[in-house]
């Protein structure tokens, strides 16, 4: 099992959750077979902080192209900040400071001169609550389209086409793509959300918690679609849920405080981790 090194590394005696509780520096334990995936984001030595603060610590973190990787640990572990840092979310708030490199196909995302409107273009995101447009089902899935300047009707009707059969949501809506998206169910909400996020066809899909608010039965939709994107689209997933992040991901991320405790195949996270606190987590002894 491998162990901190350096000078702030935790005494043998406690665990490694009970050493970053008492502000001991914890090395991660990223599995090799993560560094063989092609990379379509590079997290490297990434921190942040709100004010005085911090949230994030030292998170390196290669995400797989066109695989499925989960983001678990309990409420308040920096999930939802690490996601939202992908597309500069944090951006907004004023009192965020960061330190660190992220990646997007070897293009920096937080370099000098960076288009962050540009940026989010390349990213899909869909919160935990449905957040449809109050306008029509076509008109929210065309969006991204709209604000990209596209003018071709024929491009356009086929992209939401296609969006929708991706979110499984053509059958349900085809006759009436007119009407306004919030008469929809809060699943198909989601779902309309996920096409949005889809049509502008972009390098990475970013999910918070997207089934936290549906019922089993639109979870199950939700999951199912997740599963059939992988391979045309690289997704990373944040969820409380760990029976959702076993079912639909290829590699899992285990984060505790702002730390990244273990990362792998999502496989040997739940059967075999490295970590006892991995095992300890994943077995619901703890959290």
């Amino acid at each position: 099992m491998p162990e901190p090194t350096g000078v702030n590394a935790k005494p043998e005696s406690i665990s490694r959750l009970d050493a970053i509780n008492r502000g001991h520096h914890v090395d991660s334990v990223i599995h090799k077979s993560v560094y063989a995936e092609d990379k379509v984001l590079d997290i490297q030595n990434f921190n942040l902080w709100y004010g005085q603060k911090q949230a994030l610590f030292n998170v390196t973190m290669p995400i797989p192209r066109g695989k499925v990787t989960a983001i678990i640990g309990p409420s308040g572990c920096g999930k939802s900040t690490l996601l939202r840092c992908v597309n500069r979310m944090n951006d907004l708030i004023e009192t965020v400071k960061i330190d660190g490199e992220m990646l997007l196909n070897r293009d920096s995302i937080y370099g000098p001169g960076v288009d962050v409107i540009e940026l989010r273009k390349k990213m899909g995101m869909v919160f935990q609550k449905p957040n449809p447009f109050p306008m029509s089902i076509f008109e929210n899935v065309i969006y991204p389209l709209r604000i990209d300047g596209e003018r071709d009707r024929r491009v356009i009707q086929a992209v939401c086409e296609q969006a929708l059969r991706g979110a499984a949501l053509w059958d349900d809506v085809k006759n009436r793509l007119h009407e306004s998206a919030l008469g929809l169910s809060g699943g198909q909400q989601q779902r309309l959300c996920l096409a949005r996020a889809i049509a502008g066809e972009p390098d990475v899909l970013l999910l918070d918690e997207p089934c936290s608010a549906l019922d089993p039965i639109a979870t199950g939709k939700i999951e199912d679609l997740v599963q059939e994107l992988r391979g045309d689209y690289s997704v990373l997933i944040v969820t409380h849920n760990m029976q959702q992040a076993s079912r639909v991901s290829d590699f899992t991320a285990f984060m505790y405080l702002g730390r990244l405790i273990e990362y792998g195949p999502t496989a040997e996270i739940f059967t075999r981790p490295k970590l006892k606190e991995t095992e300890a987590y994943v077995t619901g002894r703890f959290g």
